[in-house]
């Protein structure tokens, strides 16, 4: 698993390679936040979305997860933080055949949503879930 931002990352985005394919990521992902006590609230395919619409995409997962006792004290302290939770891990296959994995950077939410950071250190899981996942 290679841990650095890939240099084409939009701000606000790291992604990591997986050694897994993008099914076995998935599932890697999905026991990883259930195992920690997450909620598991969908699973989106975009690419059996895509092939439903006649069209064609690399395969790519959607996995949101979270947890109402860890997103709901910075929610209510600032409700536009809603747009950003539940968290989102993005598994996706370029062009390369090389499986990728993106997820929402937290770091910059105290910031930019003018909150402590103690009220948004509970948020910061999705670096655990994806690394657990991947190495686990």
């Amino acid at each position: 698993m290679s841990t650095g931002t890939s240099a084409g990352d939009p701000e606000g985005v790291v992604t990591v390679t997986s050694p897994f394919s993008v099914e076995e990521t998935v599932e890697r992902i999905l026991r990883t936040a259930e195992g920690a006590g997450m909620t598991v609230f969908a699973v989106i395919d975009h690419a059996a979305g895509a092939q439903e619409a006649g069209l064609r995409m690399n395969p790519a997962t959607l996995v949101v997860v979270g947890s109402p006792k860890a997103g709901t004290p910075a929610m209510a302290s600032r409700p536009v933080l809603a747009l950003e939770l539940p968290l989102r891990v993005l598994v996706w296959q370029d062009d390369g055949q090389q499986v990728r994995v993106s997820r929402q950077d937290t770091a910059g939410w105290a910031d930019r949503f003018g909150l402590p950071e103690e009220l948004l250190a509970p948020l910061s899981g999705g670096a655990r879930l994806v690394g657990t996942a991947l190495t686990g």
